[in-house]
């Protein structure tokens, strides 16, 4: 192995490390395979710049949410899987709205690790949710004038509108917030501000 490679795995090995992630969480987080990164850090294959880049990036970003007690993309979906496998979708959205709130803290808070959301999470294996998660995260990127993360780019395949005990279907999709009802989630505008 020559030097450069070498400092490239260094580095990489580094930014696993700070992460705070298994070598499969981490490969997922940059949005490449488990295999694909194993073998960048055997120095059998170089990643682009740009991931290199990226790794360097999000594994401090993510230590440093953490360390300093803030939710990750992976904390949240595995408290959404905890929550739907438990079959409480009263806390599955309470831990998504949460994950909303912190995001735009984050991204309000000067040297804060807002990067971290940059990190791709794993799938709840449920849609509805991963969607979800992913408007509500990449719509604060936006509010915050910063491109959203490529992983908040989904949509469902067949509308969701989330029940609401005073309102029925066609009022929640009237009182849904346009950014939301174009990836085929209806949630009533109040619900998300005080969920």
């Amino acid at each position: 192995m020559d030097i450069d490679t070498r400092e490239v795995v260094g580095r990489l090995r580094e930014a696993l490390e700070r992460s705070g992630l298994s070598l499969r969480g981490f490969a997922t987080a940059l949005g490449t395979s488990h295999a694909r990164l194993s073998s960048y850090l055997k120095g059998t294959a170089s990643p682009s710049a740009a991931l290199f880049l990226r790794a360097l990036r999000l594994g401090t970003a993510l230590g440093e949410a953490a360390a300093q007690g803030w939710l990750t993309p992976t904390t949240t979906q595995r408290a959404l899987k905890a929550a739907l496998a438990a079959g409480d979708d009263q806390r599955a959205f309470k831990v998504t709205t949460q994950a909303r709130d912190q995001v735009r803290e984050l991204l309000a808070l000067p040297g804060a690790p807002a990067d971290a959301w940059e990190a791709r999470p794993g799938s709840t294996d449920d849609e509805r949710w991963d969607v979800l998660l992913a408007a509500l995260v990449g719509h604060e990127f936006e509010q915050a004038g910063r491109t959203a993360p490529a992983w908040t780019d989904l949509r469902t395949d067949e509308d969701w509108v989330k029940p609401n005990l005073l309102l029925g279907d066609a009022q929640i999709r009237a009182a849904t917030p346009g950014w939301l009802g174009e990836r085929g989630i209806y949630i009533a505008e109040r619900d998300l501000a005080t969920a």
